[in-house]
C-alpha cells in the first residue's frame, strides 16, 4: 500500500475533512514538510504559496467567521510593513480629506479603551479607530459554532478576568460599559451522572484534573495520572528525584511572595535561575516539566523570562481572583470589546446594552464608520505609515497612511495613539526617534495558537473524571471544556453528553535556545503549516489521549478552528521591567511621555498580558494626548 493511500486511510479514520482535495492538500503538505524549504523559501513565502484557503481553514459561524487569529491578509500586509514596502510615501495614496482630533491605530482592547477615554473626557472630539482585522477586538475575539442545534462560543485568545473590587478604576470602567459581574451566572449540572468540577474558562482548570505522559516518557500508549497532586505523582513515569522536586515546588510556590522589595534583583536574572535558587529545582526538571509552566502567561518558558515576571500573585487591591470570582464572557475577553463598542456606538450591536443583549446581538457593521459620528471604527484598514507633518515638536498634525481593499489612503489627525503591537509600531512610525526605536527593539514577541475543537459530547473526558488536563509531548500543552454564562445561551445546564468546545493552547517553546531564536522558530512553524496538518495533529492527539475511553474523532468532532497569533505575547527578558547597564527600562521610555503628537499603548507596554493592562495602557495614552486634541473639540 502506498504512502498516499495509507495517509488517506488514516485521515478517513480521524475524520479529517473529506473536502481535503479542494484544499490542494498534497501540495500544501509538500510545502510544509520540507520540499519548499529545500528550495530556499522563507516561512512567509511558503504561506503565500500555500494560499489563503489551505492556510486559514474553517472559521466557525457568525460575526467572527472571517476573522480568527491573524488572518491571511493581516499576515501578508504585516510582512510588507516589516520589509519596508512603505518606507517611502506611496505615490498612489488617495487623500480622503478627513481630519480627526484623534486617530487610534489598533482596534483591540487597548485601542477601544483609548477611544472610550476620548469620548468620556473630550466628548466633542472626532475620533477614528483604524483596525486591520475584519472585526474589532484584537486578540480578544471569539469563535462560534452550532453543534446539533446548540450554539457554542469559545475564546480566540484573551480570556478570563477577576471580579474588580468596588471603588477601583476597573470597577468604574465595568459600570460605564454595562458589565455587571453580579449577573454572571453559569450553567448548572444536568443529568444522572455525578457532577465533577468544571471551570469557567479554559485556563480555569479545576481539580481533579489530569496529566498525560506520552511517548517521550517511554509510554506507548501513554498514561494518565488523575488528581496528580493529591496522589503526590504516584505512578508518574519520572524519577524519584524529579518527583520530590516537583512536590516541593508545588508546596512552596503556593505561598505568596512579596517581590517589590527586591524588584531590580529579580529583573536581573531569569525566572529559571530564581526557581533554582528559591525552590531547589534542577534545570532538567524545570525544562522538562515547567515549560511553559509559570511562564505560560508570557507564551514562553522560565529559561528566558525575567524573574520579575514570576507569578508571585495578583494585586489583591484591584481584583478578587478566588475561584468563585473567576469570570469569563462566552467568547473570552471579546465581551469587553463588544461592550465598549456598544457604549461608543449604541447601534453597532442589535439588542439592548445588557450582558445578554451584547452577547447575543449581531454586529451591525454598516454603522461602525458613518460620517458625522463622534467615534468611527474603520475595519480592514492596515496602517502602514505614520509621521508628523514637519518636526514633531512643532507639528500641528500627524499624517496617517493605510491600506484597505488593495488601495492606499491618507488622512490627518491632531493626535495619534499607536495601540497596536510593538512589532509593527516600530516600523510604522517613520519619524520615531532612536531612543524609542531602540526601546522597541527590546520588546520580544512570542507566538501562540489557540485551537477550539467543537465536540458533540465530552463523555470520554468525564470517564476519566476530569474536565481539563495538561500533557507532555505531542500537540499542545493543555486544554479544557468549560461552563458558559447563562446570559449567552438557551442551554442553562451542561453535562458530559451535551456539546461543548474543548480549547487547546499550543505554545512553541524550545528551552535552551535564546528567546529570539525560540520565537523565530515558533513563528516559522506557525506560518508554514497548513490548516489540515494542524487539524490532523489535533485529532491524533485527542485520539491518543481519549481513544481508550471511547473517543471517536470522526464521530465526536464537529469542527476545528485555528487561531494563529504570530506575536501573541510580549515576553519580558531580564532588564525589561527596570532596565540594565544603567539604561532605562524600555517600557518606561514608551510610556512616560508622548513623542510629539503620538502616544503609545497596548498591553505589551506593561510587560504583563491582560485585559486590564490593555485597558489601563489605552487610558494612559489617551490622557497624555488630551491637550493635543483641538481645544474647541474638547
Amino acid at each position: 500500500m502506498s504512502e498516499e493511500t495509507n495517509r488517506e486511510a488514516h485521515d478517513k479514520a480521524l475524520g479529517v475533512d473529506h473536502e481535503i482535495t479542494r484544499r490542494d492538500f498534497m501540495n500544501a503538505t509538500l510545502l510544509a514538510s520540507g520540499g519548499a524549504a529545500l528550495s530556499g523559501l522563507t516561512p512567509y513565502q511558503i504561506m503565500a504559496q500555500m494560499g489563503k484557503d489551505n492556510w486559514t481553514g474553517y472559521g466557525g459561524i457568525g460575526d467572527y467567521a472571517e476573522s480568527h487569529g491573524n488572518t491571511f491578509e493581516v499576515m501578508s500586509s504585516g510582512h510588507q510593513i516589516r520589509d519596508h514596502v512603505f518606507a517611502n510615501p506611496p505615490h498612489d495614496a488617495e487623500d480622503t480629506g478627513e481630519v480627526f482630533d484623534l486617530v487610534v491605530v489598533g482596534g483591540g482592547l487597548s485601542g477601544l479603551a483609548t477611544a472610550l477615554y476620548c469620548k468620556q473626557h473630550a466628548p466633542r472630539a472626532k475620533c477614528l479607530v483604524l483596525e486591520n482585522h475584519p472585526i474589532f477586538g484584537g486578540e480578544a475575539k471569539q469563535n462560534d459554532f452550532i453543534v446539533d442545534g446548540h450554539r457554542l462560543s469559545a475564546p480566540q485568545g484573551s480570556v478570563g478576568f477577576g471580579t474588580p473590587r468596588p471603588g477601583t478604576p476597573l470597577a468604574d470602567l465595568f459600570a460605564s460599559i454595562g458589565v455587571d459581574v453580579r449577573k454572571f451566572e453559569y450553567q448548572s449540572w444536568q443529568g444522572p451522572s455525578p457532577e465533577i468540577p468544571v471551570g469557567r474558562h479554559f485556563e480555569d482548570i479545576r481539580p481533579p484534573f489530569g496529566i498525560y505522559f506520552g511517548a517521550s516518557f517511554g509510554q506507548q500508549p501513554g498514561m494518565w495520572i488523575i488528581d496528580p497532586w493529591i496522589k503526590k505523582l504516584e505512578g508518574a513515569p519520572i524519577s524519584d528525584a524529579m518527583r520530590a522536586e516537583l512536590l516541593k515546588y508545588r508546596e512552596l510556590s503556593g505561598v505568596r511572595v512579596p517581590r517589590d522589595d527586591k524588584a531590580h534583583e529579580l529583573d536581573s536574572i531569569t525566572m529559571e535561575e530564581y526557581m533554582m535558587q528559591e525552590f531547589g529545582l534542577s534545570r532538567e526538571t524545570i525544562r522538562k516539566f515547567l515549560i511553559p509552566g509559570p511562564g505560560d502567561g508570557y507564551g514562553i518558558g522560565p529559561d528566558v523570562l525575567s524573574a520579575y515576571a514570576y507569578p508571585f500573585g495578583d494585586d489583591p487591591t484591584t481584583v478578587r481572583k478566588e475561584p468563585e470570582n473567576a469570570q469569563s464572557f462566552p467568547g473570552g475577553n471579546g465581551g469587553f470589546a463588544r461592550h465598549i463598542v456598544k457604549t461608543l456606538l449604541p447601534d453597532a450591536m442589535s439588542g439592548p446594552n445588557t450582558l445578554e443583549g451584547v452577547s447575543r446581538g449581531n454586529v451591525n457593521f454598516k454603522v461602525l464608520d458613518l460620517p458625522g459620528q463622534a467615534t468611527r471604527i474603520r475595519l480592514g484598514s492596515t496602517v502602514v505609515r505614520v509621521e508628523h507633518q514637519g518636526p514633531a515638536e512643532k507639528s500641528d498634525f500627524v499624517r496617517i497612511t493605510y491600506t484597505r481593499n488593495g488601495r492606499v489612503y491618507r488622512l490627518k489627525a491632531r493626535a495619534v495613539v499607536m495601540a497596536g503591537g510593538s512589532w509593527t509600531t516600530k516600523h510604522i512610525v517613520i519619524d520615531l526617534p532612536s531612543t524609542h526605536r531602540n526601546a522597541y527593539a527590546q520588546f520580544l514577541r512570542t507566538p501562540c495558537m489557540i485551537v477550539n475543537v467543537a465536540l458533540r459530547n465530552w463523555r470520554p473526558l468525564y470517564k476519566l473524571g476530569i474536565s481539563g488536563a495538561w500533557w507532555y509531548g505531542g500537540f499542545g500543552e493543555f486544554g479544557a471544556v468549560r461552563k458558559l454564562p447563562t446570559f449567552c445561551t438557551d442551554d442553562k445546564t451542561m453535562g458530559p453528553d451535551l456539546p461543548v468546545v474543548l480549547t487547546i493552547k499550543v505554545l512553541f517553546c524550545r528551552p535552551g535556545l535564546p528567546m529570539v531564536e525560540q520565537q523565530s522558530a515558533g513563528r516559522a512553524e506557525l506560518l508554514s503549516t497548513p490548516y489540515v496538518d494542524y487539524e490532523r495533529k489535533a485529532r491524533e492527539q485527542l485520539t491518543e489521549m481519549l481513544g481508550g475511553k471511547g473517543f471517536d474523532p470522526k464521530r465526536d468532532i464537529a469542527g476545528i478552528v485555528l487561531n494563529r497569533w504570530g506575536h501573541a505575547y510580549c515576553s519580558p527578558q531580564p532588564g525589561f521591567f527596570f532596565g540594565k547597564d544603567g539604561q532605562p527600562a524600555p517600557r518606561e521610555i514608551m510610556r512616560r511621555a508622548p513623542f510629539g503628537r503620538i502616544a503609545f499603548a497596548n498591553t505589551d507596554l506593561s510587560g504583563v498580558a491582560g485585559f486590564d493592562t490593555a485597558i489601563s495602557e489605552g487610558q494612559r495614552a489617551g490622557n497624555q494626548l488630551l491637550d493635543r486634541i483641538s481645544p474647541a473639540s474638547a
